[in-house]
């Protein structure tokens, strides 16, 4: 037997109640109810002025969860920017690519698809028009 006391079951429970637990950090990957814009609008946003999104060009708009994309032809497109895997807000547009912060994946802005996993769904289309000049995005049906 060693020569140091054992401790009490006290005292091994508040020890096991104050270590860190794996895991305990994951909050970050659920979306939470921190205030943020929800996946999809919820009634028409105003996204800005129609010149603003050059043919070829992407835009992301993260207080809205939104990035709309111009093709060549002129068309529009846009898509929640929210991640499909685990519902992190994306906030990083590299190029045409959005990069979820949380676990990873990727997703071509121009087409919702996914570049790379661990999300296996395509991002949510949302309608786009311009009306007056200005691009209006509206919630998903």
């Amino acid at each position: 037997m060693s020569g140091r006391p054992v401790p009490s079951r006290r005292t091994v429970l508040r020890t096991a109640a104050l270590t860190p637990v794996a895991g305990i950090g994951l909050a970050a990957c659920s979306p939470g109810d921190d205030g943020a814009a929800p996946a999809t609008p919820t009634a028409p946003v105003d996204l800005g002025v129609d010149g603003e999104v050059a043919k070829g060009a992407t835009k992301l708009h993260r207080d809205q969860n939104v990035v709309v994309s111009r093709a060549q032809d002129g068309s529009l497109k846009a898509f929640s920017t929210v991640c499909t895997h685990a519902g992190c807000p994306i906030k990083k547009l590299e190029g045409t690519k959005l990069v979820c912060p949380c676990h990873g994946s990727e997703f071509d802005a121009r087409t919702g698809e996914v570049l790379h996993a661990p999300a296996d769904v395509p991002l949510v289309q949302l309608p786009v028009e311009v009306k007056q000049g200005r691009i209006i995005v509206s919630p998903g049906t």
